[in-house]
């Protein structure tokens, strides 16, 4: 829903931004770019896309899986942060919106780190597992449509291994999941989740106010 951190005081994210965000010129190009289509607000913010950056290099993360791909700045991000050997697959069906980014990856130089599959994600997530895929990820980003996420979930646990990281965006949704007024239906699916996560002990979990809400699970 946002393209920015809605938890924190302006003034404190402006802070934030100059003693921790190190976006590159191309990034920020990127950013740009997407800011000037109607749909902009899907991106995630500068700061969330450094900090899952951060969390595939802490993992040492080769193998990842991105759910829900936009213009591409996340797995930009992600593919600057994977080692020579690192690759992710990126899942959208979008052919304009994935076009503009990669034309971004072919200019950073990662190009050949991403596979983008163009279809429902839930039918790559099949296809993955239906190839000996389960357990074989370290890492995998959901941001995509919000009905679908408790099934994103479920094939991604399957996908990742034990101690890898699934990390979901917009779990907070500018606050609308502790509204009990809001009850649209991206609203019900994302407290769903946040339900579901918090029962589930097959993980361990951290929802954190960066972004629109992002929440970290590790399998178990």
């Amino acid at each position: 829903m946002a393209s920015k951190t809605n938890f924190v005081d302006p003034k404190v994210m402006d802070y934030i931004g100059s003693h921790s965000l190190r976006e590159s010129a191309l990034l920020a190009e990127l950013r740009a770019e997407t800011a000037r289509l109607p749909e902009a607000m899907m991106q995630v913010p500068p700061e969330e896309g450094q900090f899952l950056a951060l969390l595939v290099q802490a993992t040492g993360a080769k193998r990842c899986l991105e759910i829900g791909t936009f213009t591409g700045y996340s797995a930009l991000a992600v593919a600057l942060a994977l080692p020579a050997d690192g690759r992710i697959i990126c899942c959208d069906v979008s052919e304009a919106w994935t076009g503009m980014a990669r034309r971004y990856w072919e200019r950073a130089g990662v190009a050949a780190k991403i596979d983008l599959r163009i279809a429902p994600a839930l039918q790559t997530i099949e296809a993955l597992l239906a190839g000996g895929e389960a357990g074989q990820f370290d890492f995998v980003f959901i941001d995509a449509d919000k009905p679908n996420y408790l099934a994103y979930y479920e094939g991604a646990l399957k996908l990742v291994r034990r101690g890898g990281i699934i990390a979901f965006d917009n779990t907070l949704w500018s606050g609308a999941v502790a509204d009990a007024k809001d009850q649209s239906d991206n609203t019900r699916a994302l407290r769903a989740l946040n339900d579901a996560l918090h029962r589930d002990e097959r993980v361990s979990l951290s929802l954190l106010p960066l972004g629109d809400g992002v929440t970290l699970a590790l399998k178990r």
